[in-house]
């Protein structure tokens, strides 16, 4: 679709299209052969997003975090879950100090730039919804007082598809907070080969910088700025009403579905060095934006196939 003048800044969109680019080669030489899944990963961050990783172990989702908050110059904590885990283990507490004898709050984990939180479905319902407040409004409430999480704040939750026994499944309304539900997958055997030869992980350490948070945060305000068509406005509403009307969907996507759809279709086009958004970038991102806010009636349905065909059908509709 045609694209319309935009109020963005050439020089600062030029500059948040490169940051993006370099971010995305440099974690190319980290995890290799999965350019789908970083470039969705670099989309999510660059329009605000959180994501969940669904998949097994041992395919460098630590090891991608990692590297990304050292690019970025941030600061990394990891969680891992497990069903002894607390909520102030995550947020922090308050701790009485008796010189002063009043309490100081003492940080928890969350308190960073990138958080990995490593199999999150281990956790109790309790600690899961710990984060619901720190994904939505990037704050964290502790007692009576307020504490602003550090900008930017990006989320990489895991869960282990494999090991189910003695998980909590993820509630809608925690996976809904999640811009983008992926999966890595196994390498190809060329890259695998090219893993066990360099060992990519061991030189997370020796990355340089290619930014500071401030910057991807600025990067961030002007891509959120890139325009989008009423066309593709329509055309998200409609797939997002599809989810909600279809006979084997009993529970729909919510208009959150469609703003995250957005957001992430924003980071994806300024990846591709767009100041607009297409209907391609909507074919390519409704699956993983969309499949895991929706719950199945008919056990044949395929939520991310299905969502594809929407999309795909919709696109067919609308052209001239």
């Amino acid at each position: 679709m045609e694209a319309s003048r935009t109020t963005l800044k050439e020089e600062a969109f030029g500059q948040a299209v490169a940051l993006g680019k370099t971010l995305l080669r440099e974690l190319g030489s980290i995890l290799l052969g999965k350019e789908q899944f970083l470039t969705l990963l670099v989309s999510a961050l660059l329009g605000g997003g959180h994501v969940l990783i669904q998949d097994l172990p041992g395919l460098g989702k630590t090891t991608v975090a990692k590297a990304l908050a050292a690019l970025i110059r941030g600061r990394f904590r990891r969680i891992q879950g497990t069903p002894d885990l607390l909520p102030y283990d995550i947020t922090g507490v308050d701790v009485f100090n008796p010189e002063t004898r009043s309490f100081d709050f003492k940080a928890g984990p969350i308190f960073t730039n990138i958080l990995l939180a490593d199999e999150l479905n281990r956790t109790t319902p309790k600690v899961q919804s710990a984060l619901l407040e720190a994904m939505a409004e990037g704050q964290v409430t502790v007692g009576l007082t307020t504490y602003p999480l550090p900008d930017p704040f990006f989320v990489i939750a895991t869960q282990n598809t494999v090991d189910v026994e003695g998980t909590y499944v993820l509630p809608l309304a925690q996976a809904d907070r999640f811009m983008l539900c992926l999966s890595i997958g196994y390498p190809d055997p060329e890259s695998e080969i090219s893993v066990y030869q360099k060992d990519p992980g061991a030189t997370v350490p020796l990355l340089q910088p290619v930014c500071r948070v401030e910057e991807l945060v600025e990067a961030r305000r002007t891509i959120a700025q890139v325009y989008v068509d009423p066309k593709i406005l329509a055309m998200v509403q409609r797939l997002v009403q599809a989810t909600r009307t279809h006979p084997g969907i009993e529970l729909g996507a919510s208009p959150r579905a469609g703003l995250m759809l957005l957001r992430s279709a924003r980071g994806l086009a300024a990846l591709s060095g767009r100041s607009f958004v297409t209907d391609e970038d909507l074919v390519t991102l409704a699956p993983f934006v969309l499949a895991h806010r929706i719950q199945v009636r008919d056990p044949h349905l395929d939520p991310q196939v299905f969502i594809r065909e929407a999309v795909l059908h919709l696109i067919k509709e609308a052209a001239p």
